[in-house]
């Protein structure tokens, strides 16, 4: 069973980029991976660019062949390159407050405008840091 998540970042304006995450959504998971190989701002909005994920992972880019029936071991699997969906713009958010009590799926993960990661669940709204 899937436990949804978004991932988003804060721009410098304060509205907010979330896309779609499939896969290992929980802090346990999807939190450690970004806390451990997301904490460079480019890097996140390259994650961002890509649109809907299936999984989440350490590395954006593979350099290998890469698909969604044969992923390359620790690369984000996401729906448009890897699976040939059709591709899924980031949705907007006015602000964090907006993003937070959006749709969050399971899990909202919030790349601040200070470069932090903080995440808030279906259940608590309050948004929390990553450790």
């Amino acid at each position: 069973m899937a436990t949804r998540s978004r991932i988003a970042i804060e721009l410098p304006d304060g509205k907010v980029k979330s896309i779609y995450c499939h896969w290992d959504g929980s802090p346990d998971t999807n939190g450690v991976t970004l806390m451990k190989h997301y904490q460079e701002r480019k890097k996140v909005e390259d994650l961002i660019a890509l649109g809907s994920l299936s999984i989440l992972a350490k590395n954006i880019e593979p350099t290998e062949k890469h698909t969604f029936s044969n992923p390359q071991s620790d690369v984000v699997v996401a729906y448009h390159r890897d699976r040939g969906e059709a591709y899924q713009k980031p949705n907007g958010h006015h602000t964090r407050e907006d993003y937070f009590s959006s749709d969050v799926e399971c899990f909202g993960y919030l790349f601040t405008k200070e470069d932090k990661w903080v995440y808030v669940s279906y259940g608590d709204r309050r948004p929390h840091p990553i450790y």
